[in-house]
């Protein structure tokens, strides 16, 4: 029966990576039209509006409670959190313009491990960061040129905002009710994106069909995970959870295949499973 239980949790979990890694590949379709900045725009428009939407009156409540009581440290917190997903939408979009999907989310998913074993003195956790280590050399071993070192930087940046962004998260909605929290964090993202996305994408940006890819991107990369994930975590522990979620990596690199013909080595996939393992593991073991 508990089986049963966790299987509809983990389908939503499941669907919403697929549906964060298809939203990834259109992305990375839309980079020959539109340059990956004018990309991250479109997908943090759409994410602000469909949050502000979801939180409704939540958000305008939250905002004049803020200005009420001068809560301007709160205020700051939520402000850093929005750039804090700025800076991570903006990096991956950059990584995924010049390695493959697989390969930029695996490196990527380094800023959560981080997070899980934080702190940790327990010898298994060393194993998995080792484990992690291993994949990342794995990654990088395919000889001069194999793999494009701003992308792999643009990773391991997008990497340590998905750490900040775990963390500021927890902070945020601990001092904001609802999503309210999200809602102001993604407002800010969407309003700082706009001048190096406008500056980059001209109009060519807002041509109809450049728009309506872009606002697909949105609700594939944030609206339906945000609202699955959510409803999964209700229904099966925040450990398990973990360990679902540490599958993204090997979805991406399938979608890479699908949608952009990305074809990855034995070698990669082992490295991106070596990640995989460690991620798991940290998931796993991260909550008692």
């Amino acid at each position: 029966e508990g089986r049963s239980q966790l299987a509809l949790p983990a389908a939503m979990v499941l669907s919403g990576i697929v549906s964060v890694q298809a939203g990834a590949g259109i992305a990375a379709k839309l980079f020959h039209e539109i340059p990956p900045a004018a990309v991250t725009g479109l997908r943090l428009w759409t994410s602000a509006v469909a949050m502000a939407f979801i939180s409704g009156r939540g958000l305008t409540r939250a905002l004049r409670d803020l200005v009420k009581r001068r809560a301007w440290a709160e205020g700051g917190i939520a402000v850093t959190f929005g750039i804090s997903l700025l800076i991570m939408n903006f990096s991956i979009y950059q990584s995924f313009a010049r390695i493959p999907l697989g390969v930029a989310v695996t490196i990527e998913f380094l800023g959560p491990l981080a997070v899980a074993v934080a702190g940790s003195r327990h010898l298994r956790d060393v194993g998995l960061v080792i484990l992690a280590g291993i994949g990342v050399v794995l990654l990088t071993q395919g000889g001069p040129g194999h793999l494009n070192l701003v992308g792999v930087l643009f990773a391991g940046v997008a990497g340590a905002c998905w750490a900040a962004y775990i963390v500021l998260s927890s902070a945020t909605g601990r001092r904001f009710p609802g999503s309210a929290g999200l809602a102001i964090a993604m407002v800010v993202a969407g309003v700082l994106i706009t001048p190096p996305a406008v500056a980059a994408g001209g109009g060519a940006m807002f041509r109809p069909a450049v728009l309506a890819t872009g606002a697909a991107i949105g609700i594939l990369s944030s609206v339906i995970p945000y609202r699955l994930e959510l409803e999964a975590l209700r229904r099966m522990p925040m450990r398990l959870f973990g360990v679902w979620m540490s599958l993204e990596p090997a979805v991406a690199a399938l979608i890479g295949l699908a949608l952009l013909g990305q074809h990855l080595s034995v070698v990669e996939w082992i490295a991106i499973g070596c990640v995989m393992i460690a991620c798991a593991g940290a998931a796993g073991g991260a909550l008692p």
